[in-house]
C-alpha cells in the first residue's frame, strides 16, 4: 500500500504549531473530516477542522478511550502496547493512536471511509514523525 500523506515537519509555510500537519493528514486521506493531536493527560496540542470547544472535548475523548485500552492487557494477562482504537458510532468512525511521547492522535472519519486506509496512514504518520509529535513533560 502506498502512502498518499506526505508531508514532512519541515514543510515550508509552517505555522508554528502542529495543526498544519493535521490539516495535511484530513486533506490527503481520504474520508477524514478532522483530526486532534493530544498530550497524553487530554490537553489539545493541535487541531483541524473543529471549533476550540469541540477540539478540546475529542482531546479528552481521545485519551480516555487510549487509556481504557490500556486496561485490556490485565484482561488477558499479556501486558503489551495499545496499537489503535477504532470506535464505531452511527455518524461517524474514530481512530485512535499513540503519536509519539506522551501524545495521543485523534482522527475523526466518514462512516465510508476505508478504515484500513485510515487506519494505515496514521501509522505512517507516527513512525515518520512520532518525535515531533511528543509531548515533553511538564515541569512544576
Amino acid at each position: 500500500m502506498t502512502s498518499s500523506f506526505s508531508s514532512s515537519p519541515s514543510e515550508p509555510g509552517e505555522p508554528g504549531g502542529l495543526d498544519w500537519l493535521l490539516e495535511a493528514f484530513v486533506e490527503q486521506v481520504p474520508g477524514t473530516s478532522s483530526a486532534v493531536l493530544a498530550s497524553g493527560d487530554g490537553l489539545r496540542r493541535a487541531s483541524h477542522a473543529l471549533d476550540n470547544t469541540q477540539a478540546d472535548h475529542l482531546s479528552a475523548i481521545t485519551t480516555g478511550m487510549r487509556s481504557l485500552a490500556k486496561g485490556l492487557g490485565e484482561v488477558t494477562g499479556s501486558p503489551g502496547q495499545v496499537r489503535q482504537v477504532v470506535i464505531e458510532h452511527d455518524s461517524a468512525l474514530m481512530f485512535i493512536s499513540a503519536a509519539g511521547h506522551g501524545s495521543v492522535l485523534g482522527v475523526l472519519a466518514t462512516r465510508e471511509a476505508d478504515a484500513s486506509v485510515v487506519g494505515h496512514e496514521m501509522t505512517l504518520l507516527v513512525t515518520r514523525l512520532g518525535e515531533h509529535l511528543g509531548t515533553p513533560a511538564r515541569t512544576v
